[in-house]
Formats: structure tokens, sequence, C-alpha cells
């Protein structure tokens, strides 16, 4: 008798927490539960990616409003990402699923908006996310023809720059590699995120302190931190507050993806503690790293107006290469510093790509097991050895090539591709934390990281702040509009929004339900 109740003690104590909430919420455990917290916090950092998300903006922000506003408005951005994450977080310890954002959206809207409310949410995160994995190919495939510019004598001396066709080439085999490396087990990425999170810190670091230290000059406090200058005749915007919010981009763009850490919930130990950890300490550090490394650019810009001169050693085209090449030239006459630099952070852009694969295959895989996804059966197969998504990798890869294709024909590909990934993935934030914040909070069943009264305060700021970002990406970026320069973000996802939803109205309302409960064998 003794040895039986030690036994049943010893079951209790083994019994994950996060599996036990899971089995709560009408979930079995199918997905491996090994993730640490520390691999949950690498995840959660490298689909966010230090450089990955302030690297492709930074000229195109500096270009608006000039110094001040760029370096100022990472601190606002942060601030107000703070009260987004930290709802989110909450709510993740509440319901620690990989459905994560469209399920947290169904349970918390109640049976009657449900639905709905999970449909709408499971499917702009998935365009978000989607074309996150677009994003990071599109910005390593420039730091990889920007390496090579460099390394073949640069854009003055016959230097080779990639063509589009190229470009493409680099663009959707670095996708393909992605999901190869997504079809092994969940440790393999695990542990590259883990070589990720000490890539990007240290890397970080290394640039953070170098790169000062190597530029011959460093610009003035004055300059960095209260210089405003428009460029209208490059950007075709005269009125400062228009100038002024679009300077926020780098930082807006940056500083999201921290859910990925809610969509491996489900494969992480004590999930309903380790979650919210995650969501939060990955915000921190890249808040506190992402700022440091913006100063460390503008600290050390050598001439100002020659950043953007079609005719300098970087073509022009990309803005942090030539701080770097005028740097680490400027000091040692040649350009292999700058190369290295470059190398470290491409090498952000690749762990980042890969994480945001792993966190697209666990939506669609989510999506699919509940019927959400035309032909689910097939994307909620799991490997039958490794236990991934395999199926719902290879989709994902698939839909982000097919939105780097234009690369062949439009030049303003990127900022369209990063404009969908920011509204969908950053507008999914915005229907589980409206719906907790209009819910009556009896119904609401805390986890372990619970705000309290002050919830329903953090989930009003998060809200419009989430709106206010949305509305930013559908705006035009240069004056005149043209079809070189047109943001076509809009126009696409009008289009699939309009199809999505045309779906719900005439068939999906009648049989999709949101999350389907699959424990009915399973004793709880």
């Amino acid at each position: 008798m003794e040895s039986r109740k030690q036994t049943l003690m010893e079951e209790e104590v083994v019994f994950d927490s996060g599996e036990k909430r899971l089995n709560e919420l009408g979930y079995k455990q199918e997905l491996r539960r090994e993730m640490t917290l520390f691999k949950a916090i690498a995840i959660a950092f490298s689909t966010m990616a230090l450089f990955a998300g302030s690297t492709p903006f930074y000229g195109l922000s500096l270009q608006y409003a000039g110094p001040a506003c760029l370096v100022w408005g990472w601190v606002v951005v942060a601030f107000f990402t703070c009260f987004v994450g930290v709802a989110m977080a909450e709510i993740c310890s509440s319901f620690p699923t990989t459905g994560s954002l469209y399920f947290w959206a169904a349970h918390l809207a109640g049976p009657k908006w449900g639905p709905l409310a999970s449909w709408c949410c499971a499917w702009l995160e998935t365009i978000g996310i989607v074309a996150g994995t677009g994003t990071q190919a599109y910005a390593g495939a420039q730091v990889l023809q920007n390496i090579i510019l460099l390394s073949t004598g640069t854009n003055k001396n016959g230097g080779y720059f990639a063509p589009k066709w190229l470009f493409l080439c680099m663009y959707v085999g670095v996708t393909v590699v992605w999901a190869v490396l997504n079809t092994f087990t969940l440790q393999v990425v695990a542990t590259l995120d883990v070589i990720s999170i000490w890539w990007q810190v240290i890397g970080g670091i290394v640039i953070v302190i170098m790169l000062p230290l190597v530029a011959l000059t460093t610009q003035p406090a004055s300059f960095v931190f209260s210089h405003f200058e428009m460029n209208p005749e490059i950007t075709g915007i005269s009125q400062k507050p228009y100038a002024v919010v679009l300077s926020l981009i780098v930082s807006q763009y940056a500083l999201f993806g921290y859910d990925a850490a809610a969509h491996l919930t489900e494969e992480t130990k004590g999930a309903d503690k380790n979650g919210p950890i995650a969501i939060l300490t990955s915000i921190g550090i890249i808040s506190v790293l992402g700022w440091a490394y913006i100063l460390a650019l503008t600290f050390s810009i050598q001439n100002y107006s020659y950043l953007y001169d079609p005719t300098n050693e970087t073509a022009g085209a990309y803005v942090p290469a030539q701080i770097l090449y005028d740097a680490f030239h400027g000091r040692y006459h040649n350009s292999a510093g700058a190369i290295l630099m470059l190398f470290i952070i491409w090498g952000s852009f690749f762990f980042g790509g890969l994480s945001n694969t792993t966190s697209a295959a666990r939506v669609i895989y989510s999506l699919s097991r509940d019927g959400g996804v035309p032909f689910s059966k097939i994307w909620r197969q799991l490997h039958p050895k490794n236990k991934v998504p395999a199926n719902a990798v290879w989709l994902c890869a698939a839909f982000a090539i097919l939105l780097g294709l234009p690369i062949l024909e439009v030049s303003a590909v990127f900022n369209a591709i990063a404009s969908l990934c920011t509204i969908g993935w950053v507008g999914s934030y915005a229907v589980p934390i409206f719906a907790r914040m209009v819910m009556n909070e009896k119904k609401f069943k805390p986890g372990p990281f619970y705000m309290g009264r002050a919830s329903k305060p953090i989930c009003l700021v998060a809200f419009l702040w989430i709106c206010y970002t949305c509305s930013v990406f559908l705006l035009p970026t240069y004056y005149p509009i043209s079809w070189t320069n047109f943001n076509y973000a809009p126009v696409a996802l009008a289009i699939a929004l309009g199809l999505i939803m045309l779906w719900w109205v005439v068939d999906a309302r009648l049989w999709f339900k949101g999350p389907v409960p699959n424990i009915d064998d399973l004793k709880v």
C-alpha cells in the first residue's frame, strides 16, 4: 500500500503542469514536450532576431527624419511593446497551447463570437508569420548581396552586384534550407537556436563595442540624440508628423515575434510558467541590445550625405553595410572587417528565418488540427519518426517562396512583404487581447502569471498600440506613388482577407467551431 502511494505521488510530481493545463483545455499531449526554458527563450529571441529587424529598415527610417527620431523612436516602441508582451504573457500562462493566438481568441471571445474571432486571428497570424519567413529570406539575401559586392571589389572597383535572378535564387535557397532543417526533430532546431542566441548576443556585443572604436571619427551626441533632418527630395515627404511616423518603422518591424515561445508551449516543460517568462525575456533582451546596435551604427556614421549616394561602395543600396565599410576601410584600408560584421548580421537572419519557419509550421499544424485549412488531413500529419509537422513546414516554405517571386519585376518587394508580415502578425495579437479586455473577469481562469486588476488597462494600451502599428504599415512610404515604389501590402491584404471572409460567410461559419478538443479518449 505504501509503495503504491509513493508511486502515485511520484507520478503527480513528474506530470508536467503545462500538460495538465493542456488536458484541462481538451487536448492530449501529441508533440514531444522536451523544450527547456532557455531553449524557449532562444527560439523566441531568434524569431525576433537582433539584427534582422533593425538592419533592413535602418537606412529607410534614418532617411525620413534623421537620427533623433530613429533613436528615440526605438525607446517609445519598446515601451509600448512591453504592454503587448505583458498582456500576451498573461493569456499564454492560462492557455499554454500550440495554437496560441487563435486558440486564445476562441476561448476568450466565448461560444457566440469565439469561432469568428478564432478564424480571423488564425488567418491573420498565418499571413503574417508566413510573410515573416519571406522577410527574413529577402533581408538575408540582401546581406549576402553586399558581402559578395565587398568581397569582389566594391561598387567603385568593379565588384559583383548580384542581379535580380541570382537574388531570387538566394532567397529561394535559404528558404529551402530552413524547411529541410525543420523536418528534423525539434531538438535539432532547438540546438541551433541555442547557438543562435549566443551568436546574436556575442556578435551584437562585438559590433556594438568594436564599430565605434574602429571608426576614425564618431558623431557627437547632439547629432545622434537631437538632430532632425528630412529628405523630401528623396522620399517626397515634406510633412514633419508624417516623416516622424514613418521613421518609427524600423522599431515597429523589429519588436514583434516574441509569441514564438507561445507556439511551442505544447513542446515546452512547465509551459504555463516558462511560456510567459520566454515572451518577456526575449522582449527585454532585444529592446536593450537592439537600441545599443542602433546607437553604434548612428554614432559611427562618417558622412551622412554619402550613405545614400548610388556611386558609393555599396551602390547606396544598404546603409548599414556602407557604415561598416566606411569604419573598417577608413582605419584598415580594406573591407575584411566589414565583411566579417556583415556575416555576423547574416547569421542573425539565418537563425531568425529558421525559428520563424518553426513557428509558422506550428500555426498551420494547429489550424489544420482543427480543420481550418483546406486539405487539413495532409498538413496536420506528423513525421512518423521525428514527430514534427513536416508537411506544414513545406507548405509554409512554398508560400514564402511565392511571396518572393515579384522580386524579378518590383523593386519595393521587401517593404510590401514586411508590411504584410507586420500587419498580419501584430494584427493577430489584437484579437485575443481585445477579447481578454472585454470579457467578464470571473470567466477568466488565470495561470501562474496574472496581472489582476491591472490586466484590463494593460490590454487597452496594448490594443490601441497594435491598431496604430498596423495603420502605419498601410501608408505609402514614398511620393509621388509609382509602380516601382508602390506599397502593394494593402491591396494584397485586402484580397487575402476578402477571400478568407467570403469563405467564412459562404461555408466555413457552418462547420468551423474553433479549436477542436481531442481528449475524448483520454482520462484527465
